[in-house]
């Protein structure tokens, strides 16, 4: 903005006010567009009108202007803050409303999803999905600490940190009742964290294993074998449920594996056949008949 394209003085010399006719030799007048006037026929017909207080410039007043927009100095102030914006920065903005700088970075600027207020330069501030908040003002919907640049998780028009997204949402381990927050296992419809889903015998982590299940107890092959599984009277080894021979044959508190349960004499498989125990053997019904 700069002063108005007029100049004031006494005048010496024998002039004659352009408008009204009076001489102004000794008086004050003003000189605009090469014409000299009194200084109310100046106000009268010359002076600019303030665009703020919508009243004439007078002679007497410093005048600014600005693409053809003129004002009293006491006038040109920011519309919002009322600071003086003679030699200062400013934005002329709607309705040939003056703003200044701080006043128009402010309007302009992104506002805060949690306060409302503006997030101007310089704020520090959190993005997602096109929406912002200043970073002290995006807390927890649960506990409603600040999130700030943490990590969180989105539910609707809710946010939770970590702590209250498990608590609240997560899936709880069928063992050791906490949280499982990523991966994890489902055995018989029952999440679990993988490092508790575990041999009973060598804690080894069963997740992709082949293991058995002895009641509330989880083993794994070896250890099934090793410290569970019934010896076969016949070949003497670990009778398993896995493989050949799944079938077992139980009698007298002693088991077998199904293909070992065979005639001591004639070696013929007696599973789901009629057999003879004799002197602690097994034998087939016509076997004994021949000893």
């Amino acid at each position: 903005a700069g002063p108005g394209s007029y100049t004031v003085g006494t005048m010496s010399e024998r002039f004659d006010c352009h408008y009204c006719r009076d001489p102004l030799q000794g008086k004050k007048y003003v000189q605009k567009e090469g014409r000299h006037c009194c200084v109310k026929c100046f106000e009268k017909f010359c002076a600019n009108t303030c665009i703020e207080c919508k009243k004439p410039i007078g002679a007497d007043s410093k005048e600014l202007h600005f693409k053809n927009r003129y004002w009293h100095d006491n006038c040109f102030r920011c519309f919002k803050c009322y600071t003086s914006l003679v030699n200062e920065p400013f934005m002329l903005r709607e309705n040939n409303k003056v703003w200044c700088s701080n006043c128009t970075a402010a309007a302009d600027a992104p506002r805060c999803k949690g306060c409302f207020k503006p997030i101007i330069a310089g704020d520090q501030n959190v993005e997602y999905k096109k929406m912002v908040w200043h970073k002290d003002c995006f807390t927890c919907s649960q506990c409603k600490q600040v999130i700030g640049s943490g990590s969180f998780f989105p539910k609707g028009e809710d946010f939770y940190c970590v702590s209250c997204h498990e608590h609240k949402f997560a899936k709880t381990c069928a063992k050791c009742k906490n949280p499982i927050t990523s991966g994890g296992l489902t055995y018989q419809e029952q999440p679990w964290h993988s490092e508790c889903f575990i041999c009973s015998n060598c804690k080894n982590q069963l997740g992709g294993k082949r293991f058995t299940a002895v009641e509330d107890q989880f083993y794994c092959v070896e250890c099934y074998k090793e410290c569970v599984a019934k010896k076969c009277a016949g070949c003497k080894n670990p009778i398993t449920g896995f493989g050949r021979g799944t079938s077992v044959v139980n009698y007298e508190d002693e088991s077998w594996h199904d293909y070992c349960f065979k005639c001591t004499k004639c070696a013929r498989g007696l599973a789901n056949k009629r057999f003879v125990c004799h002197n602690g053997k097994i034998y087939c019904a016509e076997c004994p008949k021949r000893l």
